[in-house]
C-alpha cells in the first residue's frame, strides 16, 4: 500500500493512521509541482491528495482512504472492534471532521473561490473564523471526559489533528478548549504522529 501525500494537508492524516496499523507501507511526499505532472494525475486526475495504491486498485477521497485504512488492518482497532455501532460512531466523527470542519476552512485558504472582490476577502476570512470556533466548541464538548472522538482512538482522531494544526496557522480562535489543547497534547506525544510528522518534515 503506497500512500501520496503532501506535507500538512489532509494527507496527513492518512499518513498517521498507517502508521497506528503497525504494519509496512510507502509514502510518497509529493510537491505542488509534483501534483500536477502527468506521472499523477494518472493516479488522481484531479491532481489533489492523498490517493492510495494497493497493488492494482487506485483509490482518492480522504473518507474513503481512511476506511480502506481501517478494513485493510482490522487488528488496529481504527473503525472500532468490528461492531456495526463502534464503526458507525468511527464513521460519524470522521465525517464531521471531513465534511463539516474542513470545508469550513477553504474561505480562509481560498477566499476568491467565493468572491471576487478582494476587499471583502477580510470579511469572508472573519466570518470562516467565527464557524470554525463553533465547530471546533462542538469537538471540545465532545472530548469532555473522553481522550478520543469516537471513545476509542479512531481514523476520526488524526484528521482532527490536523484541522488544529491548520487552525494555528489561520487564526482561528481556539483560547478555552482545553480538552482539545489536551488533545492535540497526547496526539503530538505519540509515536505514530511523530514518525509521519518527521517524515514529511514537519514539526
Amino acid at each position: 500500500m503506497k500512500l501520496y501525500s503532501k506535507p500538512g494537508a489532509c494527507s496527513t492524516a492518512d499518513h498517521i493512521a498507517l502508521q497506528w496499523t503497525g504494519q509496512p507501507f510507502e509514502v510518497k511526499v509529493m510537491t505542488a509541482a509534483e501534483m500536477k505532472a502527468p506521472e499523477y494525475l494518472a493516479i488522481n486526475p484531479t491532481g489533489a491528495v492523498p490517493a492510495i495504491v494497493d497493488g492494482d486498485f487506485v483509490l482518492t477521497q480522504n473518507a474513503a482512504i481512511m476506511g480502506y485504512i481501517a478494513d485493510s488492518f482490522p487488528q488496529a482497532g481504527l473503525g472500532g472492534d468490528g461492531s456495526p455501532q463502534q464503526r458507525a460512531e468511527a464513521a460519524r466523527w470522521l465525517s464531521f471532521v471531513n465534511s463539516d470542519v474542513h470545508p469550513a476552512f477553504t474561505p480562509l485558504f481560498a477566499p476568491g473561490k467565493f468572491i471576487a472582490d478582494e476587499s471583502e476577502f477580510d470579511a469572508i476570512k472573519a466570518a470562516a473564523r467565527k464557524r470554525l470556533r463553533g465547530l471546533f466548541e462542538s469537538a471540545d464538548q465532545r472530548l469532555e471526559g473522553r481522550q478520543w472522538l469516537a471513545g476509542f482512538r479512531s481514523f476520526a482522531d488524526p484528521y482532527l489533528y490536523i484541522t488544529l494544526r491548520w487552525a494555528g496557522n489561520v487564526g482561528v480562535d481556539l483560547t478555552g478548549l482545553d480538552n482539545l489543547a489536551a488533545f492535540r497534547q497526547r496526539m503530538e506525544a505519540d509515536p505514530g504522529v511523530q514518525a509521519a510528522l518527521k517524515a514529511e518534515g514537519l514539526h
